[in-house]
C-alpha cells in the first residue's frame, strides 16, 4: 500500500516508521527543511502515560478564573474576535462534568500506556537514544488541598494497573534529593514511576534516518496548499511541488490539522494552545532534576535533558500566534529556579514557543474517517511525544487492515458526530 504522510513531527514521523516497518511504501510531506521543527522541536520532554488527563475536569472552570488572576498564571487568554476558540472553549466546558472526565480520561490512558509499551519495545529493537531517563515523574503539591484532590487520578491510575506511590516529604526526597533545598514549599507528591522523559526533537530527528533505512521518503521543504477530494474520497495532496497521490493519506498536522480539513467536509475541533519552554544549561548536577518534576500549582513541568534542563508548559489562547511573550519566560524562570535554585544557569537559557493542538475533551482524534481514503492522527495536545510511539503503531496496524492491539473505541473522530465508514 502507498501512503503518503502530511506531517513529520514526532506522530508523523514515528508513523512513518512503523507503517514502513510493516511493508507499506510511505511518503513524508513536510513543509519545514527537517523532521520536528514546530511543536515536537522544544516540548517538556514528558513521556507520562500515568500523567495522562484531559485539562477539562469538575472545578476546572472555577480554577481557570484564579488562574488567571495568578501573577504567574498558567493561563493566558487574548481576546479575539475568534469563532473557532470560543466554540472550542464552550465545548472543554462541556466536557467538564465527573462523568466525561472518567470516559476522557480512560481513553488517554488507554493510548499513553500502549504507547509506554510500544516505546519499549522500540528501543529493544533499535537501539534508538535520545537523553531517555527512566527514572519517573514526581507531581509536586504545594498545599493539602491538591493533594487530596488526586484521588480521582488515582481511582483511575488503579483500573488501569497504572503503579504509582503517593509520597510525603521523606518520600519524594528519595527520587528528587536536589528538593531537600526547598522542601518546606511542598507538602507531598504524586510519584508516577512508570513515565520517562527524553528530547523528542531528538527522537525524531534519530527514528526518521531509521525509517529512511527502510525506504521512507522524506520531502521537506514542500508546502501542502490542500486535499483533493472527488465527495466521495480524497484523490490527492495539491502542494508546490505538485499533485502527490497515493493509496490512503495520514493527517498528522497538529494545530493546523482543522483548516486542513473544513475544506473536504471535516470540521474537527482542534484549536491550538500555545505553550512555552527554556532550556537551561546545568551548572550543578547535583541540585538539579533527577528526572521530571511537575509543579502542579503553575502547571509547569521540569525536566532533565542530559546536560540541560527543559522548562516547560503554561497555556495561551492566542490563535496562532507564534510570538515569545517575556512575560511566559519569566513564569518559566521562576519555577526552575523556586524548585532547583542551584542547578542551572537561566540567564542561558534558551526560549521557545510551540502550538498544541488541543481537542475539547482531550482526546486525540487517530483513526479513519467517512473518506476512506484519509486516516487521521493529531489532536494530540501536551501528549504527543507521550502518545506518538502507540500511535503509529496502532495506525500501522490499522491501516494495514489487521486488528489493533488495543480498543479503539472513542478515538476517531466518529465521537464527534462525524459519519464514519468501515475502513477498506
Amino acid at each position: 500500500m502507498k501512503v503518503t504522510i502530511l506531517g513529520s513531527g514526532v506522530i508523523g514521523t514515528t508513523a512513518a516508521y512503523y507503517l514502513a516497518k510493516a511493508g507499506h511504501e510511505v511518503t513524508v510531506l513536510e513543509r519545514q527543511a527537517g523532521p520536528a521543527l514546530e511543536t515536537s522541536f522544544a516540548n517538556a520532554g514528558e513521556v507520562s502515560p500515568g500523567y495522562s488527563a484531559p485539562w477539562a475536569g469538575p472545578g476546572v472552570p472555577i480554577k481557570a478564573v484564579k488562574w488567571l488572576l495568578m501573577h504567574h498564571s498558567p493561563l493566558v487568554i487574548k481576546p479575539m474576535l475568534d469563532w473557532a476558540m470560543w466554540r472550542w472553549g464552550l465545548g472543554m466546558l462541556r466536557n467538564c462534568t465527573e462523568g466525561r472526565y472518567r470516559v476522557n480520561k480512560s481513553r488517554m490512558v488507554r493510548l499513553a500506556e500502549y504507547s509506554r509499551d510500544c516505546m519499549v519495545q522500540l528501543r529493544a529493537d533499535t537501539g534508538i537514544a535520545y537523553d531517555e531517563r527512566m527514572q519517573g515523574t514526581l507531581q509536586l503539591f504545594r498545599t493539602q488541598k491538591q493533594l487530596d484532590g488526586t484521588a480521582k487520578d488515582v481511582e483511575i491510575l488503579q483500573q488501569y494497573g497504572v503503579p504509582y506511590q503517593l509520597l510525603d516529604r521523606a518520600g519524594y526526597l528519595q527520587y528528587e534529593p536536589a528538593l531537600a533545598d526547598v522542601k518546606e514549599k511542598f507538602v507531598g507528591a504524586l510519584r508516577l514511576p512508570g513515565d520517562e522523559t527524553g528530547d523528542c526533537f531528538l527522537f525524531t530527528n534519530r527514528l526518521a534516518e531509521m525509517a529512511k533505512t527502510l525506504g521512507v521518503q522524506f520531502r521537506f521543504g514542500v508546502n501542502i496548499r490542500g486535499l483533493r477530494s472527488d465527495g466521495a474520497d480524497i484523490t490527492g495532496v495539491e502542494t508546490d511541488a505538485g499533485l502527490v497521490m497515493a493509496d490512503r493519506y495520514l493527517l498528522a498536522l497538529g494545530s493546523y490539522s482543522a483548516q486542513m480539513l473544513a475544506p473536504v467536509g471535516l470540521n474537527v475541533p482542534i484549536y491550538p494552545v500555545k505553550g512555552f519552554s527554556i532550556t537551561v544549561p546545568i551548572t550543578d548536577a547535583t541540585k538539579s532534576p533527577e528526572s521530571t518534576i511537575m509543579d502542579e500549582t503553575h502547571k509547569v513541568a521540569v525536566t532533565r535533558l542530559g546536560d540541560r534542563i527543559r522548562v516547560g508548559g503554561t497555556a495561551q489562547l492566542s490563535g496562532f500566534d507564534l510570538r515569545l511573550d517575556a512575560s511566559r519566560r519569566k513564569t518559566l524562570e521562576h519555577v526552575c529556579t523556586d524548585l532547583f535554585p542551584r542547578g542551572g544557569d537561566v540567564s542561558r537559557a534558551e526560549f521557545w514557543t510551540g502550538l498544541r493542538p488541543m481537542t475539547p475533551d482531550g482526546t486525540p482524534i487517530v483513526g479513519p474517517t467517512r473518506l476512506p481514503g484519509l486516516w487521521l492522527a493529531t489532536g494530540h495536545g501536551t501528549l504527543g511525544w507521550t502518545m506518538a510511539a502507540g500511535t503509529g503503531r496502532l495506525l500501522a496496524d490499522w491501516m494495514g487492515g489487521g486488528q489493533p492491539e488495543i480498543d479503539t473505541e472513542g478515538l476517531t473522530i466518529a465521537r464527534y458526530g462525524a459519519s464514519l465508514r468501515a475502513a477498506a
